[in-house]
């Protein structure tokens, strides 16, 4: 009898393990689903944000589609500020936040996350965009022409340097050198699907 109880706590005990580990980790591993519907907008796209988002005569623009529901935003957050403090005088940076399922002040969320560049509430920037999860970043030339859209990086907290994809776009398009080839995992969406937080 005694047996029988303690197998019963290990299995309960491995099946607890089991369910926090998806709902932390693993889920987030695995691409988001492509919605119903989806448009999809291809690279060189010309994206057409009719005054949105104010940007500097001359300089490109990297949007940032941010939802602070999204555990992967949450994680991309220090990284996204990397950028901006080595790139931001060279380039235009916004952010745009998306979740319909909770109202969010964009000034708080510049306050709590030390955002230093303006939060925006217009969803259909995701859309004339082509993303439809968080994190995502979407870079565009000086002319409005859309030269990355995807992922930050491989690893959930921007770590792998190997693996910094929205960096080497920047690189690639300041430096005036030919677009890196991206691998299924710059561009295949993951993290939180649009516009709700869930998988």
């Amino acid at each position: 009898m005694k047996k029988a109880f303690v197998i019963g706590w290990l299995l309960l005990l491995l099946a607890v393990i089991c369910v926090v580990f998806w709902q932390q980790e693993w889920k987030y591993s695995l691409p988001t689903p492509v919605p119903a519907g989806y448009r999809s907008v291809a690279p060189g796209a010309h994206i057409d944000l009719a005054g949105k988002i104010h940007t500097e005569t001359g300089k490109p623009l990297f949007i940032h589609f941010f939802n602070p529901e999204c555990p992967c935003s949450r994680f991309n957050a220090p990284h996204f500020n990397s950028l901006v403090r080595k790139y931001g005088d060279k380039m235009t940076f916004a952010i745009v936040l998306i979740n319909t399922t909770a109202q969010h002040d964009p000034e708080d969320i510049q306050r709590k996350y030390d955002f230093k560049v303006p939060v925006l509430t217009d969803t259909t920037i995701a859309a004339a965009c082509g993303v439809y999860s968080t994190p995502q970043a979407a870079l565009l030339t000086a002319d409005s022409r859309l030269y990355y859209r995807g992922n930050y990086n491989r690893s959930r907290y921007c770590t792998d340097t190997r693996s910094d994809y929205a960096r080497m776009a920047i690189d690639s398009m300041m430096l005036h050198i030919s677009r890196p080839t991206f691998n299924q995992f710059a561009l295949t969406a993951y993290g939180c699907q649009l516009p709700y937080c869930t998988r």
